[in-house]
């Protein structure tokens, strides 16, 4: 399928972006931007095989005990919790933080609303930087090890058909492709990367996900041992929406993912460098397929 998705376009100086509302005059972002057509494939055919470390992205059914996520205490009380047990079965981490969530509608009164634009949420240089101000400033040995930080993304209505997120194999993004871009909140200024046009990229989503449906993606990784760092994503239009598809409504949840030294390096022998390789699009089909189950053990 062909759908327009949002680069950033480089220009002179480092794009600024606000989180909350600008001051007077200043717009809510300073870079400029170009929609481009991409081709975009369904992952559920390859969704058992999807990597964190090889795609920066997987897809699994994960019920959830949640009744209500527009109820903040139980989020915190009930998904918080899942989220951890989830993220430490998946990647194997010996400590799983969840430090925030976040719920977007598709509604013109929302707090936060779906983001087009492509990008990243952390750098190279805010990733470990927001670590360290979680920690408070005082990391100890939990820096001194590999770390990375996870988003768990899930919608809260389905079948998700509006502003589905579109998501960019780690293999095909080049260092180069990344625009740091400084991230203005009222107490502190972060930074991101906006993510400019390379025909190499290539692009998958999960149609019509379900609530107890769940993509796992990472957005730093301190590891620079060859396995994926960073993964690009961004919400775009489906052309084959049905004009009375419901608004988009999901929750993105962010964890810190601390790893055990001697374990993370068993782990990474234990990987299969033929099994590493870039997915062709031969071996795609469009045949509506189950997501992966959770990992057990």
């Amino acid at each position: 399928m062909d759908i327009q998705l949002r680069y950033v376009v480089p220009g002179v100086g480092k794009p600024r972006a606000h989180a909350c509302d600008p001051p007077p005059g200043e717009p809510e972002n300073s870079a400029d931007f170009e929609s481009r057509a991409v081709a975009i494939q369904d992952l559920r055919p390859i969704a058992a095989g999807l990597s964190l470390d090889r795609e920066g992205f997987r897809a699994i059914d994960a019920p959830t005990a949640v009744r209500e996520f527009g109820d903040d205490e139980e989020v915190r009380r009930v998904y918080y919790r899942e989220a951890a047990e989830l993220v430490t079965r998946e990647t194997g981490a010996s400590r799983v933080v969840v430090f925030d969530h976040t719920i977007r509608r598709r509604h013109r009164d929302a707090v936060r609303r779906p983001v087009y634009n492509t990008h990243v949420d952390f750098t190279r240089s805010s990733g470990p930087r927001r670590v360290r101000e979680l920690l408070h400033g005082d990391p100890g040995e939990l820096m001194r090890h590999r770390h990375a930080i996870i988003n768990l993304w899930r919608p809260i209505v389905g079948p998700l058909l509006d502003a589905p997120l579109a998501l960019a194999d780690a293999q095909t993004v080049a260092d180069a492709d990344f625009v740091a871009t400084d991230l203005v909140y009222p107490d502190r200024t972060g930074e991101y990367y906006l993510l400019k046009y390379n025909p190499a990229h290539r692009w998958y989503y999960a149609p019509a996900m379900q609530p107890h449906e769940v993509l796992l993606l990472k957005n730093y990784d301190s590891a620079e041992d060859g396995r994926a760092r960073f993964s690009p994503h961004g919400a775009f239009e489906d052309p084959g929406m049905p004009p009375d598809a419901p608004p988009r409504a999901s929750i993105e949840l962010r964890t810190l993912a601390f790893f055990d030294a001697q374990l993370d390096s068993r782990r990474a022998k234990r990987r299969n460098p033929e099994s590493r390789g870039r997915l062709g699009a031969e071996q795609m089909t469009h045949e509506k397929v189950p997501l992966a189950p959770q990992k057990v053990g």
